[in-house]
């Protein structure tokens, strides 16, 4: 129910703990694919079991692979096809699950048969024009059924043949990592002239897990990528923990002067998230970097920061969130395509802060968010799962906050809520 509301209780002593939070929805999404196209059956450790990957999942056993799942050793086995697909047409729903979306557009390109990719009605506000122009231009017969550059997205599949291809990746990185996870299947290689880039760590993990699977890529910066003809080998593959979920917790520490540890990520992750401690230790904190952990511990009060966020624009809501019990204000910048994710996050997160009583200044790419008195209210979602997330965060410290449709953490992080209680223990 939307209009279920879910108060947030301060933390009456600074928390002193240590945990570890599911699989990483961006890695688990990536192996399931590459594991659906590889020869054999991989076995996948650590997966994340939410409403994102649940369409994933659901979508490739529509599309003839077998996937089988253990809910409760967090493991997935998929019988891949060798880059193949299996069936001669499906029509997909993955509701608001833009890797989703964007990953099996390009994946059923491969197969032979209609396709047609279907979401939620906000999925069918997010542009994915350019996906589908270079698409396009290495051979697809693909286009948006309303005419509209968004979903539904109906794909008229024979093939893909390769070879070279220009794309827009301002609106969002994941077209780049769709057409170079599927790359090694097409007949002639892939060479990608990349125009503009938001998130790029998202790219070097795309291309981190291509090779956990045995294929090798070229690149020249992010500007130019190539990826030859090649064959996914199966694997046992080990996903880390999801740093954009562990970063609300190390967030909590640095907000309410407490220490927090969190295990499966370290100096070595291969998610571009793990920079929010950067961040938090400009604010003040004190951060420790270990092989296999972070840990935040807080201590006094926050400092102001101007915050180039384009990498990590995951992480946005939270650091806004965090910015009115800084001593100074807090600039965020360079995250204007965060407007076209499951909500405007920049309208809505300033309008959200309004309702609290915070001063903010919603600027075209950014925010700038001014040290406030934080007063009770309830805060809309919007059904966006970072908005309700970040928003529990400065509830641990401003009295009288609610969240307004909580079960719309269920897309990345189903027991977020039981998790943060675990700050009180």
């Amino acid at each position: 129910m939307t209009d279920m509301v879910r108060m947030i209780e301060p933390l009456d002593r600074p928390p002193n703990c240590e945990l570890r939070v599911p699989g990483s929805k961006s890695l688990t999404n990536r192996a399931l694919l590459i594991a659906a196209l590889a020869e054999g059956e991989s076995e996948l450790d650590g997966v994340l079991f939410s409403d994102d990957t649940h369409y994933m999942i659901e979508a490739w056993r529509q599309l003839g692979i077998a996937v089988t799942v253990d809910r409760a050793e967090a493991r997935c086995t998929v019988a891949g096809h060798g880059g193949a697909i299996p069936v001669t047409g499906a029509d997909l729903y993955v509701g608001n699950a833009g890797t989703a979306m964007r990953f099996l557009v390009a994946a059923v390109a491969l197969g032979h048969g209609r396709f047609r990719v279907d979401g939620s009605a906000r999925m069918r506000e997010r542009p994915i024009g350019d996906l589908l122009d270079g698409l396009t231009q290495i051979g697809a017969r693909v286009h948006s059924e309303a005419g509209a550059g968004c979903p539904p997205v109906v794909v008229d599949a024979d093939g893909l043949s390769g070879g070279a291809a220009a794309i827009a990746g301002q609106q969002s990185s994941q077209f780049v990592s769709a057409l170079l996870m599927v790359a090694p299947c097409m007949r002639d290689g892939l060479r990608l002239t990349v125009e503009g880039l938001v998130a790029a760590p998202y790219v070097d993990m795309t291309l981190a897990v291509m090779a956990a699977f045995g294929v090798t890529s070229g690149r020249d910066g992010y500007r130019m990528l190539s990826v030859a003809p090649q064959r996914y080998r199966a694997r046992r593959y080990a996903i880390e923990p999801d740093a954009s979920s562990a970063h609300y917790f190390l967030a909590a520490a640095a907000l309410t002067g407490g220490r927090v540890r969190v295990h499966g990520l370290g100096r070595t992750s291969l998610q571009g998230d793990v920079r929010f401690v950067d961040l938090l230790e400009q604010m003040g904190a004190t951060v420790e970097r270990g092989e296999d952990y972070l840990e935040v511990r807080g201590g006094g009060d926050l400092d102001g920061i101007d915050a180039d966020l384009n990498a990590i624009s995951d992480t946005a809501p939270t650091l806004a969130a965090l910015a009115p019990f800084a001593r100074r204000p807090v600039t965020i910048r360079n995250i204007a395509h965060v407007r076209l994710q499951e909500s405007d996050r920049l309208r809505v997160v300033a309008t959200e802060l309004n309702r609290l009583g915070v001063r903010v200044r919603e600027l075209p790419d950014g925010l700038v968010v001014e040290p406030s008195t934080v007063r009770p209210g309830v805060v809309e979602t919007y059904d966006d799962h970072r908005i309700a997330m970040s928003f529990a965060i400065l509830g641990l410290r401003a009295r009288g906050v609610g969240v307004r449709g909580p079960q719309c953490v269920r897309k990345t992080f189903p027991d977020f809520f039981e998790r943060l209680e675990e700050l009180r223990g």
